[in-house]
């Protein structure tokens, strides 16, 4: 009885001796996993968060179809200012040429004033003709320049319009309002609804003794409503 009772306790210590043996082995493993955890690179974490919030295939499929939307409009936008860019060439594409043509038309009617102006040649035969000559091509300018859609921009007795006229001088004129054209010394001109160049002008402006009065005058209206 005494030798079982030994054998016994011997095998409960064993046993209890195994048991602390598997206590420890897996302590380190526990521990060693919770390392590894906390060791977890950034982009690991990042990974496992795409991983978290990847889209379903509704949500893939709507994204998709906005990027394709989004790439016709580009497109249709970009068609639109190619069909744009390519009508104003159509359009405007002598307007460089015009402009520079104008130049030519400026020196025919200066030659004429200055032939028309010379005391020596005035009343002569060769004189009349020649302007005559002058007056039919200027006409002819004109005429293609009104085929071509370039007209000569109005100026006397217009209002000044700084989109369309530049004033280079003023003239005393009471007969007229104050910024009303008088003078056109250069003609300007439009080709379609672009300016070509501006009329370069004259306007009137009220004489200094007439404005004094006027405002004495006022001054004078102010005081008698006073009274």
């Amino acid at each position: 009885m005494e030798k079982e009772e030994t054998l016994n306790k011997e095998d409960q210590n064993l046993k209890d001796e195994n048991s602390d043996l598997s206590k420890d082995k897996q302590a380190p493993d526990e521990t060693g996993k919770k390392e590894e955890e906390e060791q977890l690179s950034p982009e690991d974490e990042t990974g496992k968060k795409e991983e978290e919030e990847q889209l379903s295939p509704e949500d893939e499929i709507a994204n998709l179809k906005d990027k394709v939307a989004r790439t016709f409009a580009e497109m249709e936008n970009q068609r639109r200012r190619f069909e744009k860019e390519k009508d104003e060439a159509f359009e405007y594409g002598g307007f460089s040429f015009a402009r520079e043509t104008l130049n030519l038309l400026d020196n025919l009617e200066r030659s004429k004033q200055t032939l028309e102006s010379d005391e020596t040649i005035k009343d002569k035969d060769t004189l009349k003709k020649l302007i005559e000559h002058i007056d039919i091509i200027y006409k002819d300018m004109i005429s293609i320049f009104k085929k071509n859609n370039i007209e000569p921009i109005k100026a006397i007795n217009e209002k000044l319009d700084p989109n369309l006229h530049q004033a280079m001088m003023e003239v005393e004129d009471d007969t007229k309002d104050q910024g009303t054209i008088v003078q056109e010394i250069q003609k300007g001109f439009m080709m379609k609804d672009r300016l070509l160049r501006p009329s370069l002008v004259a306007v009137s402006k009220k004489k200094v003794e007439d404005k004094q009065n006027n405002q004495k005058n006022q001054e004078n209206e102010e005081k008698e409503v006073k009274n």
